[in-house]
């Protein structure tokens, strides 16, 4: 199959050997953790020895992928500044969970979040919370791996088939061995990676612009690019509730679209929950959730700020070719770089795409499916073992669908569009069972298919123009609609249940 060849690439040797060391590190680290593997408790949970530091950067690394190194510097570079917005209120949403969701966690000894849900409601609350995590995450790492594959496809001139299987062949091999030690301590080394490959290349793309930053201000300002707050229309214009309903970037929108979709994905989803479950304490576990927006911030300059440099630079560079935005910045790193700094970047992209959720889905797959319901009574050696072929499955499963993805435009939005869907029913369900002592375990599975189904409807009529809403006010709908069908469902079909103190 010669489609599956390397093609011509202007990467040296010395770019693929900060690559490969890379590489070599994730395995290395994995391996270190091989022989203190004993258990699950091992292997989903580290028994709560990773140090605060460590999970904070951890936490950092799973929320700051690809998507985010690729996408955030073609959003600037074509858009604007935005997408800060957004970030007021996922940081406000970090303050939710460390202050609502944490302290439950802990209360339960919950190796899993959704333990907490069986303990709460029941069973059927659990197992149904964890089959949407599996669909939430796997399709949003789809779309995460698949914009790292583009992009170093693009850098080292794969196609991206074999780019996809070398990720995943990685991802497999580091987490099944060494357990979510090795995934903590891979992703402090990928977060490292990133702030200074960020910076680095800031600095070097400044130094390429004609009158520095100050060019960057007047050619990127006047042109949009730096704008960072949309106040929307006047409530008397004659498209007011038309833009209420679709422009998803007007500040208050992005702020509660932030505080609720975040607490969302912080709260509800164990892939990020994952690394401050094992924190020692709940105190810790707090201090790393309330510390993190301070790394996400810098992130998101440093790559904001490459976004309006690169918009700059093809400013004063017109006879230069210029490939779509989704494609800016690795055609940036592939064709103006220098050796070496190309290389880090490289890196930098490859390790963010291999933060992987295959631990985490790997987790709560035995905790709240394998053991309670195919196998009560097998040893930890088995379940040991049941939990790194799963890492094994679920890293194939992923690999398909990252190719499947490959085929859409705008990736940074299509990520938050998949958890549009079935987000709103998480966090109404964890709302329901944090803010209530009212029983529901039968209503919450309706309430949460429901509202799924009425999302992902409302999602294809958007995306098809026959309605106009906006994917945003997905999540805000979902939960709202999960807690009031829970709500009012459950003195019906569950009867009898008492509330969980």
């Amino acid at each position: 199959m010669p489609s599956w060849f390397p093609g011509p690439s202007s990467l040296s040797w010395p770019d693929y050997g900060i690559l490969l060391f890379s590489l070599a590190c994730l395995i290395a680290i994995g391996a270190r953790f091989t022989s203190e593997q004993h258990d699950t408790a091992d292997f989903f949970l580290a028994r709560r020895r990773i140090p605060w530091w460590a999970a904070c950067l951890s936490f950092l690394a799973t929320e700051i992928s690809a998507v985010t190194i690729i996408s955030v510097p073609a959003t600037a570079y074509s858009e604007n500044w935005e997408y800060l917005q957004f970030f007021v209120g996922s940081s406000l949403a970090k303050f939710v969970v460390a202050f609502l969701f944490i302290p439950a966690f802990y209360a339960y000894n919950c190796t899993t979040i959704y333990e907490f849900l069986g303990y709460r409601f029941g069973q059927a609350t659990q197992v149904t919370g964890s089959i949407f995590f599996f669909i939430t995450r796997l399709l949003g790492s789809g779309v995460r791996l698949m914009a790292a594959c583009l992009a170093v496809s693009i850098l080292l001139g794969w196609k991206l088939g074999p780019t996809i299987v070398l990720f995943t062949v990685v991802s497999i091999a580091y987490i099944a061995t060494g357990g979510v030690k090795a995934v903590v301590w891979t992703n402090v080394f990928q977060a490292l990676t990133f702030l200074v490959a960020g910076a680095v290349t800031l600095v070097f793309l400044v130094t390429q612009i004609d009158g520095g930053v100050g060019a960057v201000l007047a050619v990127a300002g006047p042109a949009g690019r730096l704008g960072v707050v949309n106040w929307g229309p006047a409530p008397g214009n004659p498209d007011f509730w038309t833009r209420i309903l679709t422009d998803p970037n007007i500040v208050w929108l992005a702020v509660l679209n932030g505080l609720v979709g975040s607490t969302a994905a912080f709260g509800t989803d164990h892939d990020l929950m994952q690394r401050l479950l094992a924190v020692e304490t709940r105190g810790k576990s707090q201090r790393t959730m309330a510390l993190t927006p301070l790394g996400t911030l810098l992130t998101l300059i440093i790559y904001m700020g490459i976004g309006a440099g690169l918009y700059t630079y093809y400013v004063q560079h017109p006879g230069l070719s210029v490939p779509r935005p989704d494609d800016i910045f690795p055609h940036f790193i592939e064709s103006a770089m220098p050796v070496v700094l190309r290389g880090l970047m490289l890196s930098a992209v490859v390790l963010a795409s291999i933060d992987s959720p295959l631990g985490s889905l790997a987790a709560s797959f035995v905790t709240d499916i394998y053991r309670p319901l195919l196998l009560r009574r097998g040893t930890e050696r088995h379940y040991l073992l049941v939990s790194r072929l799963s890492v094994v499955a679920f890293g194939l499963i992923l690999a398909l669908l990252a190719y499947g993805f490959s085929f859409f435009d705008k990736i940074l939005w299509l990520a938050f569009k998949i958890a549009g869907v079935t987000f709103g029913s998480l966090l109404g369900v964890f709302l329901l069972g944090l803010l209530s002592r009212r029983p529901a375990n039968r209503a919450n599975v309706v309430a949460m298919v429901a509202m799924a189904l009425v999302n992902l409807v409302l999602l294809v009529l958007s995306e098809t123009k026959v309605l106009l809403l906006g994917w945003s006010w997905l999540v805000i709908w979902g939960t709202a609609g999960t807690i009031a069908l829970a709500w009012l469902l459950g003195p019906r079909l569950d009867r009898g249940s008492r509330a969980s103190s």
